[in-house]
């Protein structure tokens, strides 16, 4: 049985070893021309004149072409007015969602002064009978003195700015008519002789 075993291991043990073997081509043997994939006839496409023709137009699609080229002018206007007014809209949805938050959750006071300021307007509107300059004066500012009675910091911030604004237009305005009198009354056919000269 040892025997069996001694002989067994030796092959056993040779077929775990390994060998490279390389191999090299014949200095004899022709070299072979490759053949290419369209040569083989399996592959080979018959060649044919092909020619991409347009279907004439229907009447209904002649129509709707020309409803498309009509209409375009004003998809056009469309378009850009929905992007010139989507900013202003989405600005205007969120101080209107700005503004329920607001009185959602409301200072303490804040409805009792509303209803004051309101009251004012009323007042103002009602003192205003008869004339429409006053209609369009009294109420703002009978509602913007009651309203500067509880905000007093926002009526001065309010004041500032709408004082240089008015400031600006009265500037902008002077300006314009002094323009104006040049042009038409100040006009060198149009001095008079001085008394003095001939």
């Amino acid at each position: 049985m040892f025997k069996v075993i001694q002989r067994s291991m030796g092959p056993a043990s040779l077929s775990l070893l390994t060998f490279k073997v390389y191999a090299a081509p014949k200095k004899d043997s022709p070299p072979k021309n490759s053949v290419k994939v369209d040569e083989l006839s399996l592959y080979s496409v018959p060649e044919g004149q092909s020619k991409y023709v347009e279907e004439a137009r229907s009447q209904l699609e002649e129509s709707i072409s020309q409803l498309r080229h009509y209409c375009e002018p004003y998809t056009t206007w469309c378009q850009e007015t929905y992007s010139q007014t989507k900013p202003k809209m989405q600005s205007l949805v969120q101080w209107g969602l700005d503004s329920y938050d607001y009185l959602q959750n409301a200072p303490p006071g804040f409805f009792p002064r509303l209803g004051v300021i309101g009251f004012a307007g009323l007042i103002g509107l009602l003192l205003a009978r008869g004339s429409k300059i006053k209609k369009l004066v009294y109420p703002p500012g009978f509602m913007g003195l009651a309203a500067s009675l509880y905000y007093p910091q926002q009526a001065i911030v309010f004041a500032q700015v709408s004082g240089e604004r008015l400031y600006d237009w009265g500037l902008r305005g002077y300006i314009v008519i002094e323009d104006l009198w040049k042009e038409n009354f100040q006009k060198p056919g149009n001095v008079k002789n001085s008394p003095g000269t001939k």
